[in-house]
C-alpha cells in the first residue's frame, strides 16, 4: 500500500509545466524587486538588516551589488524555465533566495517563506525529464512519467499551509470584522476600486470567504466533482488578492498548484500536446525509499509543530510576536507603535537619546517600534557601534504599541538593559509586558 502511494508511476505533464512556470515567476520575483525598488529600499539603502536572530553573518553586499545578486537570480530563474542545468540552477537559486530571506526581517512576508521551501524541494524533483534542455541535449534523461510522491509533496505542503491559515483567523479581531475592515480602509485611495472596498459586504466577504477558502480549497480540489469550481473560485481568490494587497508572485504560484490536481490528460492537451500521455499502472520502488521516507516524515513533522510553537510561548502572539513567523499568519493584523532608544555610558553615566533617523531607514523604523525581536536586535546594535568608539553602555527602551487600532499600551520593560540580555528563541522574553489587549 505504502509502495503504491509512493511509487506508482503517474504522469509528469504536472510536473513538467509547473517547473516553467515555476522558473518564469522566479524570474519575474528577481528582477521585479529591482525594477519596483525593492531592493534599493530593503537591502541597499540600509546601513545594515535586522536578519533572522542566529544569522547575523547574512548582510547585503555593499554599494550596487545586490542589484547584480538579483539579477544572477533572475538568471538562474529563466533556466529553471527552460531546464538547463536544472538541479544546478535550482540548487544556486534556493541557496540565494534564502540567504536573501535570512538576512531581513523588514519585509518578511509568508509567501517568500514558501518559496524559500518550494526552491529547497525542487531540487530533488525529476522536473527537467522533458520539455527541458537538459532531456534535449541528453535524451538518455527524458521521461513521460514521475513516482506519485512528487504530487503528494504539494499537496501536503499546501494543506498545511491553507490549514494554518484558515485557523490562524478564527480569532475575535478578525471575525468580529474589524482587521478586515482595516485592511480595506487602507485601500480607500486605489483608483477605480478604492471606494467599492468599503462597501460593507466586503469586509465580511473577506473575513469568513477566506477562512472557508483556505480550510476547504485543498479537500474541494482532491474532491474531483467540485474541482472546477473551487479552481473558478480560486482563480477569482487570488486575482483579487494580486490586485488589493499586491502580494507578488504568490496568488499566480497558488494558481499554479492546481497543475497536480487535474487530470494529466487535461494537462498534457492543454500545454504539452506533442507529449506522449503516460498510461501504464507501473510501482517502480527506488532504493532511495528509506531515505525518502525518513526526511519525508521529519520534514513534515517539523511543518506541523511549527506553527503550533506559539502556543508553548507565555501571552498572547499578536501582543509579544513570538512564534508569528513561519507560521502562516498571513494578513492577520495591523501593528504600530512609537518607541524611543535610550543609551547610559556605563563608565561616566552620560544619558544620550537615539535618534533613529540617523541609524535606520523608514522601513526598519516601523518593525524597530513595535517588534520585539527587532527591538532587541536594534538594542544589540546600539551596544556594538558604542563599542566601536571604546563606549560600554546600557539600552532602555520606551515603547508603546497599538494592535488593531487598540490604544498604545506599554510593550517593553523600560527598566531592563536590552543590550545586556541575551535572546531565546524557545522561551518567553520576560522583558516583554503582559499583554493588554483587553484592556
Amino acid at each position: 500500500m505504502l509502495n503504491k502511494f509512493l511509487f506508482k508511476q503517474i504522469d509528469n505533464s504536472s510536473l513538467i509545466v509547473f517547473r516553467i512556470i515555476f522558473g518564469l515567476l522566479c524570474f519575474l520575483e528577481s528582477v521585479g524587486a529591482i525594477f519596483t525598488g525593492w531592493v534599493t529600499r530593503t537591502l541597499v539603502e540600509p546601513k545594515f538588516t535586522f536578519n533572522f536572530i542566529g544569522f547575523d553573518f547574512l548582510q547585503p553586499l555593499p554599494g550596487d551589488w545586490m542589484y547584480v545578486y538579483y539579477t544572477v537570480m533572475g538568471i538562474f530563474g529563466l533556466l529553471i524555465m527552460v531546464g538547463y542545468k536544472y538541479r544546478l540552477s535550482m540548487f544556486a537559486f534556493a541557496l540565494m533566495w534564502s540567504c536573501t530571506y535570512l538576512m531581513q526581517k523588514s519585509s518578511y512576508n509568508n509567501h517568500y517563506y514558501l518559496l524559500m521551501l518550494l526552491s529547497a524541494i525542487m531540487v530533488f524533483l525529476p522536473a527537467n525529464k522533458y520539455a527541458s534542455l537538459d532531456a534535449k541535449l541528453n535524451p538518455k534523461i527524458k521521461q513521460i512519467s514521475m513516482p506519485s510522491w512528487v504530487k503528494w509533496v504539494f499537496v501536503i505542503q499546501l494543506f498545511i499551509l491553507y490549514t494554518y491559515a484558515s485557523i490562524a483567523k478564527m480569532y475575535p479581531d478578525w471575525l468580529d470584522l474589524s482587521v478586515p475592515k482595516q485592511l480595506m480602509a487602507g485601500k480607500i485611495n486605489y483608483p477605480i476600486i478604492g471606494g467599492f472596498l468599503q462597501h460593507k459586504f466586503v469586509a465580511p466577504f473577506i473575513a469568513y470567504g477566506g477562512i472557508l477558502y483556505d480550510g476547504l480549497v485543498i479537500p474541494l480540489l482532491l474532491y474531483k466533482p467540485t474541482r472546477k469550481y473551487i479552481f473558478i473560485a480560486s482563480i477569482f481568490f487570488h486575482l483579487f488578492n494580486s490586485i488589493v494587497f499586491q502580494v507578488g508572485i504568490f496568488p499566480y504560484l497558488a494558481l499554479a498548484f492546481s497543475l497536480f490536481f487535474f487530470e494529466p490528460k487535461k494537462i498534457k492537451n492543454l500545454f504539452l500536446k506533442k507529449k506522449p500521455l503516460y498510461t501504464k499502472n507501473e510501482i517502480i520502488v527506488k532504493n532511495y525509499k528509506p531515505i525518502l521516507i525518513t526526511v519525508g516524515v521529519i520534514y513534515f513533522a517539523f511543518q506541523i509543530a511549527l506553527p503550533l510553537r506559539q502556543h508553548f510561548f507565555t501571552d498572547n502572539v499578536l501582543w509579544t510576536e513570538e512564534g508569528h513567523r513561519l507560521s502562516w499568519r498571513m494578513m492577520l493584523r495591523s501593528r504600530s507603535g512609537y518607541t524611543s532608544y535610550k543609551v547610559i555610558d556605563k563608565n561616566t553615566n552620560k544619558t544620550e537619546f537615539i535618534k533613529m533617523t540617523d541609524y535606520l531607514t523608514k522601513k526598519q523604523i516601523r518593525s524597530a517600534s513595535c517588534k520585539p525581536d527587532v527591538i532587541w536586535q536594534f538594542a544589540q546594535h546600539l551596544k556594538k557601534e558604542y563599542a566601536k568608539n571604546g563606549k560600554d553602555v546600557k539600552v532602555y527602551v520606551d515603547s508603546k504599541i497599538s494592535i488593531n487600532g487598540r490604544p498604545y499600551k506599554r510593550l517593553i520593560n523600560q527598566n531592563v538593559d536590552l543590550a545586556s540580555v541575551p535572546w531565546h528563541w524557545n522561551k518567553h522574553s520576560d522583558w516583554i509586558l503582559p499583554s493588554q489587549l483587553d484592556k
